[in-house]
């Protein structure tokens, strides 16, 4: 709101100084009457230019940042449960544990199936079973060898 107000304050002052400098009895092209109106107009017209960009940009960029940085933490919890689930969920048991509705926890999950985070499986009944394979294989990891070893 700070750098709305000062924005607004800013240009006012600006005109205010242009609307005086036209009525002014000076010569509107000697250099000392530019560096003035430079000085006294120009100055504050491009601090309220750049208060107002930046209240009004900022919002959008810190909502942009919000939203990733949810769904960021929402897949990482899908992450959390699928090592609870030997890596296997469904989006029903997702949405159940992350209280948000189906159709997001099913978003995300695709969202992760299609970074090849997860694969699908259907059961015979034709319910959709996201499987982590990372996640079900972590105890493997004790095991493991460099590339070049045979």
């Amino acid at each position: 709101m700070g750098r709305l107000l000062g924005g607004i304050a800013l240009l006012a002052l600006a005109s205010f100084m242009v609307v005086g400098f036209l009525g002014a009895d000076v010569d509107p092209f000697a250099l000392r009457t530019l560096v003035a109106l430079l000085i006294a107009a120009g100055l504050p017209a491009a601090g309220g230019s750049w208060l107002l960009a930046r209240h009004f940009g900022a919002g959008r960029r810190i909502e942009g940042r919000r939203e990733a940085l949810r769904r960021d933490t929402l897949e990482a919890e899908i992450l959390r449960m699928a090592g609870r689930n030997d890596g296997r969920l469904t989006a029903v048991e997702v949405a159940g544990e992350l209280a948000i509705p189906a159709a997001t926890a099913e978003e995300l999950l695709n969202e992760l199936m299609a970074r090849d985070m997860a694969d699908i499986e259907v059961t015979d009944s034709g319910l959709l079973v996201y499987t982590f394979h990372d996640v079900r294989h972590l105890s493997e990891k004790d095991d493991a060898r460099g590339l070049l070893e045979s």
